[in-house]
């Protein structure tokens, strides 16, 4: 019986076992090679996770919220000239069957302010509003303290703050019974609204009934003009009460009526946020095409480095295969790890700041093993050339000294 030739097997844990050990013998290296890739997966799948944690939050809150929500304001005129809303609006709205609730609210040319001293020119930003006492149910708004404005209430000097006029008047609570100088009169701070974010405009206004600012403030009925209508509908009429409302409020000039839905606000952002969320997640893969060239500059120096080694195991009967198996999964290693460090500081860092946020963590597992794929790929992408040409080398031109 002839004897054979044995066949050479390199065997991909061999493999691996010489390539953990080929770069644990150059650490400092291997640490500054794999960091560009570490880098460049890191800034991606922060970037995804934070975009989808606030995307997670915005969503969130348009279902507590609701998007059966909708304003109604004056618009112009077809010449471009300011209009009012009828003073019959808010009742006509109340009359559409779909309507739910609905609240008036009219701005007033007043200021408030913490003394009487100050010149009234000086407003800090806040507005004074005229109210309806349904506001609250209809914008279904919470209260950080106090009670909102009610029958009773509404007659008096008694006013309502909206979370940032609180802060500008800097009331933060209610226990020692604030007041305010609102107009010329004194008024009583009876309550202080939760932020309201389908009503942002509500944030910074300080709220009192229609017959205070008829009574107190002095004001003639018929100056006490609705500027805003909030109205609540049900969601699934939410298209055709929208084209209704123009006309209900204003019959004779429907189209100085303007409808919006709040809630289309919310939603721009999350598209506002998914553009910027491409745009980073391109720069992230900036990041880590760079961290690849690295990978690959740093193999082909092994490869000059190493031409010894080559020789000798080609000598040894290490066939070109083997030789190009072994840098390839040397830098497919190198990448990997950096791959894996990235996707750990990225959700360390998506984490850290969704808790700042109070956002929900959202980081899907198959965005974490995506992102750990497509680093193994670029460092098998970057470990093609080298890897090619250290199978090239000659055993003889090899071990030759340089």
């Amino acid at each position: 019986m002839s004897g054979s030739t044995p066949v050479s097997r390199l065997r991909t844990r061999d493999g691996l076992a010489i390539a953990f050990t080929s770069l644990r013998t150059r650490r400092l290296r291997a640490t500054l090679t794999g960091a560009g890739v570490a880098i460049g997966i890191a800034a991606m799948v922060a970037v995804f996770g934070v975009s989808t944690s606030s995307q997670a939050d915005l969503l969130a809150t348009l279902d507590a919220l609701g998007t059966d929500l909708l304003t109604v304001k004056p618009g112009q005129s077809y010449l471009g000239a300011e209009t009012a809303l009828p003073v019959s609006a808010p009742g006509a709205i109340r009359r559409v069957g779909a309507v739910e609730q609905a609240a008036a609210t009219a701005e007033l040319k007043a200021t408030v302010r913490r003394t009487d001293y100050v010149p009234s020119s000086q407003t800090g930003g806040i507005r004074v509003a005229a109210t309806e006492v349904s506001l609250l149910d209809t914008l279904q708004g919470q209260l950080a303290g106090g009670r909102f404005l009610d029958n009773a209430s509404t007659e008096y000097p008694a006013v309502v703050l909206g979370a940032i006029a609180a802060r500008r008047l800097g009331i933060d609570g209610l226990e020692e019974h604030p007041s305010v100088w609102l107009g010329e009169n004194w008024f009583a701070v009876v309550g202080v609204l939760q932020p309201l974010p389908l009503a942002p405009e509500i944030d910074s206004t300080a709220l009192i009934g229609f017959p205070a600012a008829e009574k107190v403030l002095g004001a003639e009925p018929t100056s006490v003009r609705t500027t805003t209508v909030y109205v609540r509908t049900r969601p699934d009429t939410i298209d055709d009460i929208r084209g209704v409302l123009p006309r209900t409020a204003n019959p004779e000039s429907p189209e100085a009526v303007r409808i919006s839905r709040p809630s289309d606000a919310l939603a721009a952002r999350a598209a506002v946020n998914t553009t910027f969320t491409a745009l980073l997640l391109g720069l992230g893969a900036v990041a880590l095409l760079v961290g690849g060239v690295g990978i690959a500059n740093v193999m082909v120096i092994a490869v000059l480095e190493r031409r010894s080694e080559i020789g000798l195991r080609r000598a040894l009967g290490a066939t070109r295969r083997h030789i190009r198996a072994q840098f390839l999964l040397e830098a497919i290693v190198l990448s990997g790890i950096g791959g894996l460090v990235g996707v750990s500081i990225g959700g360390g860092i998506t984490v850290v700041f969704a808790a700042n946020r109070d956002w929900p963590v959202v980081m899907p597992p198959k965005v974490l093993a995506a992102a750990t794929t497509l680093a193994v790929l670029v460092g098998a992408l970057a470990g093609l050339y080298p890897a090619a040409r250290a199978a090239r080398l000659q055993p003889a031109e090899a071990v030759r000294p340089r």
